[in-house]
């Protein structure tokens, strides 16, 4: 088995708002993840995918470079890019914001905040989904005299219940975030975001937060896409146009069982995950010529972080719709980082998360240790080391 991957160590996605606000993030080396697993790193960037010939062709990185070229064969590929910045056609977005989708704009968006601390600057915020949510209260944690506004064409938090919409109204004054709502961007200019009404928002610096998209890749590949550049999956995670291909993450669109059939699975880390069980256990069976089992999910408690003091659980029912119920304050910040950490805990040691029916199939239809061997290689190609952020990524401008 081998893993591509564009850089040699593990982003924590979810954690990027808090990278961008200086705190330090601890070192996930792949290569160490990866002891004992039997699998294969190669550091490099995707180039194309040619899935007649099943061949994924790779830049190779070495110290930050690019070095030469490889292609891999491959029997089985599971196809796991995740999600970039979407910037969409507003004037000026691409030439003067920041983004947080990967940690060389997470550490560029830092060294601005910091020196506009300093200097008692503003930050603008365009976008209030979560990610501008977590980003906008971790920054006015952080850096108390940069100025924070946070600039959406809704309210902030659509989609929460009216309970957490209004503890999250609570944070904002409590963190002096200045927040516009229903107010659409038309256009981004070096000191100012300008609005359909004709307003100059002044800012020394902005954050575009309004949302991801896909790498163009599976749509140049031949992969069957929808308008978005999401792959077309079944419940198994394959690929409807290419029977060796598997898809899982953001770039995937994915419908739920049962009552999830009519919607798909928003781009997140609780869906990410189970998606990739789900693909894991299909290629498992079909390789031990067995059926796989029916894809079981449903959509667990939204965690948001509000800073490192404060944070708001919203509980969901199975179709991620919102309970009255949430939890604010400490606990809920100590909930969300417990997420996070056992996220990372599933993958340092994967055994531990399986439930029974997975341990069952692990281990093979008689009970024992079981091995599978294929002729070939099953190749894991992604180009980002993250599956998803922290709850919604849908974001508002």
């Amino acid at each position: 088995m081998t893993l591509v991957n564009a850089v040699p160590h593990f982003v924590e996605r979810v954690r990027l708002h808090q990278l961008a606000a200086g705190q330090r993030l601890t070192e996930l080396p792949l290569q160490k993840l990866l002891v004992g697993s039997g699998v294969q790193l190669v550091v490099g960037r995707v180039t194309s995918l040619d899935p007649e010939r099943r061949l994924v062709h790779v830049v190779k990185a070495t110290e930050g470079r690019s070095g030469g070229e490889l292609s891999l064969e491959y029997e089985t590929l599971v196809y796991a890019l995740g999600s970039t910045a979407h910037l969409g056609t507003t004037p000026g977005v691409a030439e003067h914001t920041f983004t947080i989708a990967d940690a060389e704009g997470a550490a560029a968006l830092h060294d601005r905040a910091a020196d506009l601390d300093a200097a008692g600057g503003a930050l603008g915020i365009v976008g209030a989904g979560l990610t501008g949510i977590e980003a906008a209260a971790e920054f006015a944690e952080a850096f108390p005299r940069l100025r924070i506004r946070l600039l959406s064409d809704g309210e902030p938090g659509e989609g929460l219940s009216p309970s957490a919409q209004r503890h999250l109204c609570r944070v904002f004054q409590r963190l002096n975030i200045d927040v516009r709502t229903h107010v659409r961007v038309t256009e981004l200019r070096r000191d100012d975001v300008r609005i359909e009404s004709g307003e100059a928002i002044q800012v020394d610096a902005t954050l575009w937060a309004t949302g991801f998209g896909v790498p163009a890749l599976a749509r140049e590949s031949g992969l069957a896409v929808d308008d978005d550049g999401r792959v077309l999956v079944d419940q198994t995670m394959r690929s409807f146009s290419h029977q060796d291909v598997y898809a899982v993450g953001d770039a995937v669109l994915a419908h739920g069982p049962g009552r999830l059939s009519d919607q798909p699975l928003r781009m997140s880390c609780a869906t990410g995950i189970p998606m990739g069980w789900q693909a894991a256990d299909a290629i498992a069976a079909r390789l031990r010529g067995g059926d796989p089992r029916p894809f079981r999910f449903r959509y667990a408690p939204q965690t948001i972080s509000l800073g490192r003091q404060d944070g708001l659980i919203q509980f969901v029912r199975a179709d991620d719709s919102p309970h009255r119920a949430i939890l604010t304050g400490r606990p809920a910040a100590l909930w969300k980082e417990s997420v996070v950490r056992g996220a990372m805990w599933s993958m340092r040691y994967p055994g531990f998360s399986l439930t029974p029916p997975r341990r069952r199939a692990a281990r093979g239809v008689d009970g024992g240790p079981r091995q599978v061997r294929t002729g070939g290689a099953t190749s894991w190609a992604t180009a980002t080391t993250a599956p998803t952020g922290s709850g919604r990524h849908r974001g508002q401008a």
